[in-house]
């Protein structure tokens, strides 16, 4: 029988994917502290656990009439961006996938009529850059690397339909012989600069660079109840939160945290670099220990 093993909120932001020099150039000398971040989240808490598997729950992949997860064997080729073709282009990526979990997450919906999971294993599927992004830093060497799946957000889901389908994915690790990571790729609060002030906004101080003063305040309130395990606080507090744009509908914590066992779960975070701004969006790395 599988179980869940550990689970984090981690930023997926293209600045990850700068070298340094222009990392530094964007935040007045100072390098991002979501860089380092990721790296020691590797050493420090998932190679440790070395899992069988990887659950991406992927911000950019949005679905519209189900939840999808990819089911692929094997995952490999170039991304380039749509949306930052000069910052992500042509990144290899070579990702070994999990057919057994995909398919028993999907057909845990099967006989219900209040979800509907699709695998699918369609070789011109699209791959997103809130998974591709984790794989330098939280992969390892390929040969050796945890098996990845990837999970969209359903954009006609809401809040009970994401922890229904987190809830999903646990019964279906239950049920296969797995030991599984989940996480939960997106920021906090999510509204960009209009592009005539963007590039005066482009540094990591989330005093001076998130949006609005309100969704910065939003973002700590939310951050402080996960490190202190509050998630049933989360939960709560999550309607409120809606007004300042969570990435993916939240769709991401919400699957991550249904799979935890929902308002119920206590687990306690830990926090890998600080809570930065990127373009005026709320970002953090938080590491949920189970």
């Amino acid at each position: 029988m599988g179980e869940i093993v550990g689970a984090a909120l981690v930023s997926h932001v293209p600045t990850l994917m700068l070298s340094e020099e222009i990392r530094r150039s964007l935040n007045d000398g100072e390098d991002t502290t979501l860089f380092a971040g990721l790296h020691q989240l590797r050493a420090d808490k998932l190679a440790p656990l070395a899992p069988d598997t990887v659950v991406v729950i992927d911000t950019h992949w949005y679905t519209t009439t189900e939840h999808i997860v990819a089911s692929h064997d094997q995952r490999s080729g170039l991304y380039t961006s749509e949306e930052l073709p000069r910052g992500m282009r042509q990144v290899p990526y070579d990702i070994r996938g999990d057919r057994q979990l995909a398919d028993a997450w999907a057909a845990t919906a099967n006989d219900r009529d209040d979800s509907w999971i699709g695998a699918i294993d369609d070789p011109h599927l699209p791959i997103h850059y809130p998974t591709i992004n984790l794989l330098p830093f939280l992969q390892g060497p390929v040969e050796s690397a945890s098996r990845w799946v990837s999970a969209s957000i359903c954009q006609t889901a809401d809040a009970d339909d994401f922890l229904l389908f987190g809830q999903l994915l646990a019964e279906a690790v239950a049920q296969v012989d797995r030991r599984v990571v989940v996480l939960a790729s997106g920021g906090l609060s999510h509204r960009f600069w209009p592009l005539k002030e963007f590039r005066d906004h482009e540094g990591a101080d989330p005093d001076l660079h998130i949006r609005t003063p309100e969704a910065c305040a939003a973002d700590r309130k939310m951050i402080a109840m996960m490190l202190a395990g509050d998630h049933a606080g989360v939960l709560e507090f999550t309607p409120e939160f809606k007004q300042h744009g969570p990435e993916g509908r939240f769709g991401h914590y919400l699957t991550m945290i249904g799979a935890l066992g929902g308002a119920a779960c206590e687990a306690t975070g830990t926090q890998f670099g600080e809570y930065e701004a990127v373009a005026g969006t709320g970002q953090a790395h938080i590491w949920f220990d189970l």
